[in-house]
This record gives C-alpha cells, structure tokens and sequence, in this order.
C-alpha cells in the first residue's frame, strides 16, 4: 500500500488513462503536475488516500476495454499520434473558438463582464499554444525522431544545437505549466463551463468547447510529460551509453 500510495499521479495516468477521468473529479491535475506523488496531492487536498486508492483500483481492474496503451507506442508513433490527434485539434478549434468568444464579448458582455477576462485568457492561451507547437515540430520532436531512427540503423547523430535534449524539454513543460494555469482561471470565471440561465445557444456551445479544448489539452500535455518526455530521454541516455 504505501509503495502504490508514492506513485506519481502521471505514473498512474500512463499506467492507464482511464484514472484520468478519477482524478479529474477529484481536482487533481494529472498532466502539468503529475510528477506528484498519490500521497502528497492527497494530503495537500485532504482526501482520503485509501479512498482514492480504492477507487483507483477499480478502475485498473476494471475489464470494460481500456483507453491504447501509449506507454508500447514508439516515440516516433507516438510523436505521430499527437501531431495528428492533439496538434491538428488545437489548430482546428482556436479559430473557431476565438471567433465564438468574440461574438459573445459583443452580445453578452454588457451583462456579463467576466466573457471579457475569458476572451482575454483564451487569446494568451492560443498564441503561446501556437508558439508551444512550433518548438516541438522544429526542434524537439525531429530530433526525437533522429535519435530513433539512427538506433534503429545503428547510425550516429551530431549534437543538436540544444545541447541535451532535456534543455527544450523542460522548456516545453514550463509552456505546459503555463496553459494549465491559464485554463485553471478559465474554468472557474466560466463556472467550471456552465453558462448562465440566460445563455443563447452560441453562449453554451462554446463553454462546451472550451471544456473539450481543456479535456484534449491534458491528454496531449499527459503524453508528453508522463511517456513522450521519459522516452526521449531514454533514447539520449542509449546514445550516452554507445559513445
């Protein structure tokens, strides 16, 4: 029991993705912090840890069919599978959604004021979400792919310009951090995504949105911090071993 309860809430997460959807009743941030331990998130909420445990039992024993098993994904399926599912989404929604929250700012802004600061919160979240991807379609993940293939050929690489390949990564997890708290702000000036009494149907289509954009978020910045990251840290350090 106590070795379960120091588990990491990513370790968890990555085990199987289903506990995600635990630990989000629960406010429990498995993606930006999921390097904390069960213990520490429960005791700095004050939840009860053999409860959670119990719960989170269930759900790894559970049969019904389980979310892809990321963590047998190889860094270049995985890379692929982000790029495709996570990096297309964000640069298919933030249109969209900037277009709808600006439409409301006119309509319904009068009566409520707080569409103003979400708008504004949302426009910061997109453009360092924009830059976010760029670092890692330039810089990292080419370069993860590099590392792949030429173990895979047996070939040799030249040192990136980056030096080690934890200096973007702790780069990227800082923007991660970043978007997390921004959307943390978004959720509670939205009433965790609930429109008022008096919202039209652009009003809550888009908190609906906003709440879909902030579920796909935490599964990207999941399997990048939890699988992606320790990945090609481990393919470095193979290269560190052969040299």
């Amino acid at each position: 029991m106590d070795t379960l309860q120091k588990n990491t809430i990513g370790e968890y997460v990555a085990q199987d993705f289903r506990t995600a959807a635990l630990f989000s009743k629960y406010k429990i941030d498995f993606c930006c912090k999921g390097n904390k331990t069960l213990e520490e998130v429960c005791e700095a909420k004050g939840l009860d840890i053999n409860n959670i445990e119990n719960e989170i039992n269930t759900v790894l024993n559970s049969n019904s069919s389980k979310e892809m098993d990321f963590k047998t994904f190889s860094p270049n399926l995985l890379i692929d599978y982000i790029l495709e599912t996570h990096h297309e989404y964000i640069q298919e929604k933030t249109p969209i959604l900037l277009m709808y929250l600006n439409k409301l700012c006119k309509v319904h802004g009068e009566r409520h004021p707080e569409l103003f600061e979400i708008n504004n919160l949302f426009k910061i979240s997109a453009s360092e979400l924009l830059n976010h991807l760029q670092k890692e379609e330039i810089v990292l993940f080419p370069f993860i792919k590099t590392m792949t293939n030429a173990i895979k050929n047996n070939e040799t690489i030249q040192q990136p310009g980056f030096g080690t390949v934890e200096n973007p990564i702790v780069m990227l997890k800082q923007d991660h951090e970043t978007e997390g708290d921004l959307f943390v702000k978004i959720s509670e000036l939205t009433n965790e995504y609930n429109p008022p009494i008096d919202a039209c149907e652009t009003y809550k289509v888009t908190f609906a949105m906003l709440k879909e954009f902030e579920q796909d978020l935490h599964k990207h910045i999941h399997l990048e911090n939890n699988i992606l990251f320790h990945k090609a840290l481990e393919l470095e350090e193979r290269f560190n071993v052969l040299g």
